[in-house]
């Protein structure tokens, strides 16, 4: 029995879903695989994901067997996909593939590879610790151009913080301070006004702040946050943090460039 099998196996028991751990659990429970590697567990979660409909990142298996139903928690929740659908979908996207122009098959690629990308930096942000995410906000806003230099933002989170998180120092003298508040939440829970309140008391004195989630904003967050008349106040979903820690490289390496040519006409002419 392969490990894709035991997988099966055990997603066929869960039709509610269930995580990549549990799904580790339940194998070794019902011993339908003896692992060898020193990381079993990370094994199982890499074969899944690879088998993920939805998540086409490079080295993602062209056959998929699983979907992502539902979160419980931070942690994705794992079922078996339906084939019939999927090879559908499949079809489709085949068929409307092989109208595009090579350099629209280039940029619909290179897109599919982002989203897959910011998918698996919010998968990782979820799975570290809360002061890891601390840290994060830090560094980015630093790789942003904000501070004097590489070392002028601290995290100050824990028990003692009072609301806030990190701090970055924008000149040698501290006299321009920007407060940093970091929510780690999974996607479905909302930051909600309250939140942004005890941010903004938080400050005191403090002129420039940021709140970054991994998750979104209510309305009633946003609208206060634009109202502010004494606070320069900037908010950071988890849709913007991707996006910006793929543009600033945070967490990410560049592994290759690639240019897309056209004839120049008016050379022959």
């Amino acid at each position: 029995m392969t490990i894709v099998e035991a997988i099966k196996i055990v997603m066929e028991k869960h039709p509610q879903g269930i995580t990549n751990k549990e799904a580790y659990e339940e194998i070794v429970r019902l011993s339908l695989y003896k692992f060898a590697g020193k990381n079993p567990s990370a094994i199982v979660n890499g074969i899944i994901r690879r088998h993920c409909y939805g998540l086409d990142f490079p080295t993602a298996n062209p056959v998929k067997h699983f979907k992502i139903i539902g979160y419980r928690g931070k942690k994705a929740l794992y079922a078996l996909a339906n084939i019939d659908e999927i090879n559908s979908k499949s079809l489709n996207k085949k068929i409307v593939s092989e109208e595009l122009l090579p350099e629209e098959k280039i940029q619909k690629y290179y897109n599919e590879h982002l989203e897959n990308i910011y998918s698996q930096l919010i998968d990782n942000i979820m799975e570290n610790m809360p002061v890891f995410f601390e840290r994060l906000i830090v560094d980015l806003l630093l790789k942003m151009g904000y501070g004097y230099d590489d070392h002028s933002g601290i995290v100050v989170g824990g028990s003692h913080d009072n609301g806030i998180d990190g701090v970055i120092n924008e000149d040698k003298l501290g006299l321009s301070l920007i407060y940093l508040q970091a929510k780690r939440y999974a996607q479905k829970n909302k930051v909600g006004r309250p939140e942004i309140q005890s941010f903004v008391g938080a400050m005191q004195n403090i002129q420039k702040g940021v709140f970054i989630t991994t998750s979104s904003f209510s309305r009633e967050a946003k609208e206060f946050a634009e109202h502010q008349q004494q606070k320069n106040l900037k908010l950071i979903d988890g849709e913007m943090l991707t996006h910006l820690m793929v543009k600033y490289e945070v967490g990410i390496v560049s592994q290759q460039s690639l240019k897309i040519y056209k004839v120049d006409n008016s050379y022959f002419e």
